[in-house]
């Protein structure tokens, strides 16, 4: 085993020191460290020090340990060659190292010198068990363990929104307490399953088995399966997410963990695993981020699903569109998270399946939905939700522009033949009693000249961000108005912008902009299509200008709050057909 391949002076564990990259954890034969590329601090950038090779599991950016300085400095290989030896050779290599922790990262006492590869501990692995045995070996642990009552109520809540049938059928269950693990391992043995090369199970320092569950991984278990009904792994959503002391407070912590062994003595890697859920001979298959929320979109819109680990950890969809193709599946629908139209790295792994479907010879499409909603199974759970809603009375939905006054007819008929008499007419119509006295007295057009005098009109344009090839991505896209700060703007940049509704509507008259506000986000925020409407289901991120003949105000969705800002409507660029 050597460090130097092409007798390199140097290798790639001085090039971390030299770039200052934080490490977060050691395994056998590489590190993880932050990325300095899509500036993500979970330690997803795994560095090899044996072959001198880095991956970033978040970003996807890889190479050798002169790509690594290369493409950190903006410079050339060869450049970055004769740097990292002027560096070695001036003793800089522990910059902001301090002796313990160069002791934990595995570098030498000498400035400018590799770690000694005799000096790291070395780990040994299993080779992966077969897929069958896998399968087995997880069947059986899934069918010892329960599911807690609390994770069951997590489940079956309005956030996720499934029955006990479907949580029986996905096979979702509770991780077991650290000290059953050497228990439910010997189980496993004794009634013949196997547990090498199974991922999360190892060798303890004694040499017997167990498998890899702590006070830190509860939560619940999930199956990943493969397109031939294989447990192939299993990922774990943990009860409470894992944060880094050192994370700054808008930062989410881990919440989602594989089911691993990777590092432990005769460990073995979880492989990140693709899961499938559905029939995999649909013509149709949709491709998302996290194995519940294909569970749970397949469970809501009852289509064939593949999920990965992360937007960008699409690689094991290559050998699975090869397979979906031959078993006749024509179109590949990308569902990755809403927040693709701001993350570059979201966006890069949706571009990635359709280059991968092509390659297959399938056609890719890009689902867009209601971007208030992250992902495509809070969307379908809204959908669900917002089935049945509490109409308008008459009279509301007068003031509001939303019937006509011949609409009073239809509702007296439905008065009458609905079983509403013990509501008084002029209470189902939201009429006052003197109101429905004159209604009954004078006819529609006295009525027509009262509640007209308890409106007006007001008009109304919607500003949304606009997508082009050339701009697929902004940074501040569906989100909040401190993102948009963040940005580097001080007001919405409106040459990014476009006119998606200009109208007047009719609203009571004592209503407040806020009030008004509020009733647009709701109004505008179904998925159905609104008359002269040419956008999407208001979000954070858009503009709405209130007019009329005295006044402009504009207003940036912060949902819930309306921010007051100013706007140049002149820039956005216009309506695509009015």
């Amino acid at each position: 085993m050597t460090s130097y391949p092409q007798d390199f002076p140097f290798g790639i564990m001085d090039v971390v020191e030299l770039l200052h990259l934080r490490i977060r954890r050691r395994q056998a034969g590489s590190v993880y460290t932050d990325c300095p590329f899509c500036g993500d601090c979970r330690g997803k950038m795994n560095v090899n020090f044996t072959k001198n090779v880095w991956r970033c599991n978040y970003c996807d950016e890889y190479g050798g340990m002169l790509a690594l300085y290369a493409k950190y400095h903006n410079t050339t290989n060869s450049d970055a060659y004769r740097e990292i030896c002027d560096a070695l050779q001036a003793g800089d290599t522990d910059w902001g190292y301090g002796e313990s922790e160069r002791a934990q990262a595995g570098f030498s006492a000498g400035a400018g010198t590799c770690p000694l590869q005799n000096e790291q501990r070395e780990v040994p692995q299993s080779e992966r068990a077969s897929a069958q045995d896998i399968h087995q070996t997880f069947s059986m642990l899934f069918g010892m363990l329960t599911l807690k009552p609390a994770h069951r109520e997590h489940l079956r809540s309005d956030k996720r929104g499934l029955t006990d049938e479907q949580i029986g059928r996905f096979g979702f269950k509770s991780t077991p307490p650290y000290f059953l693990c050497r228990s439910l391992t010997e189980r496993l043995i004794k009634q013949g399953c196997v547990v090498q090369g199974v991922p999360g199970f190892y060798q303890t320092d004694k040499g017997e088995w167990t498998v890899k569950f702590s006070s830190r991984m509860l939560g619940i278990l999930i199956p990943a399966v493969g397109i031939d009904g294989l447990i192939r792994g299993a990922q774990i959503m943990l009860d409470t997410p894992i944060r880094n002391k050192d994370d700054p407070p808008e930062k989410q912590g881990t919440k989602y963990l594989w089911l691993s062994s990777s590092g432990k003595p005769m460990g073995v890697t979880s492989g990140s695993p693709v899961h499938f859920v559905g029939n995999p001979f649909s013509r149709t298959i949709y491709v998302t981020e996290g194995l519940l929320k294909a569970d749970i979109a397949n469970s809501l819109m009852n289509r064939s699903f593949a999920a990965v680990a992360g937007a960008n950890n699409v690689q094991q969809l290559d050998p699975l569109f090869a397979l979906l193709a031959q078993n006749g599946t024509e179109l590949i629908i990308e569902a990755h998270d809403m927040d693709k139209y701001s993350n570059e790295m979201t966006e890069k792994g949706s571009s990635k399946i359709y280059l991968l479907a092509k390659k297959h010879g399938m056609e890719c499409r890009r689902l867009t939905w209601n971007p208030n909603y992250k992902g495509v199974d809070d969307w379908q759970l809204a959908l669900r939700k917002n089935e049945e809603k509490e109409g308008m009375d008459f009279k509301q939905s007068y003031l509001n522009g939303l019937c006509d006054m011949e609409s009073v007819d239809g509702c007296i008929r439905k008065w009458h033949s609905g079983g509403q008499q013990e509501r008084s007419p002029s209470g189902f119509l939201g009429l006052t009693e003197d109101e429905y006295q004159i209604f009954c007295k004078d006819g529609k057009a006295a009525l027509k000249a009262l509640l007209d005098a308890q409106r007006r009109e007001q008009g109304v344009r919607i500003y949304q961000l606009d997508f082009s090839e050339e701009e697929r991505t902004i940074a501040f896209a569906f989100k909040g108005i401190q993102w948009m700060y963040k940005a580097g703007f001080e007001q919405p940049p409106a040459g990014k912008y476009r006119l998606v509704y200009d109208e007047k509507i009719f609203c009571p008259a004592g209503m407040t902009d806020k009030e008004l506000l509020g009733r647009l986000f709701h109004d505008f925020s179904s998925e159905k299509n609104l008359q002269h409407y040419q956008g999407r289901p208001i979000s954070p991120s858009d503009v709405i200008e209130l007019y009329d003949e005295e006044k402009r105000d504009y207003y940036y969705v912060d949902s819930p709050q309306f921010v007051p800002v100013r706007f140049s409507p002149f820039l956005a660029r216009p309506m695509k057909n009015k």
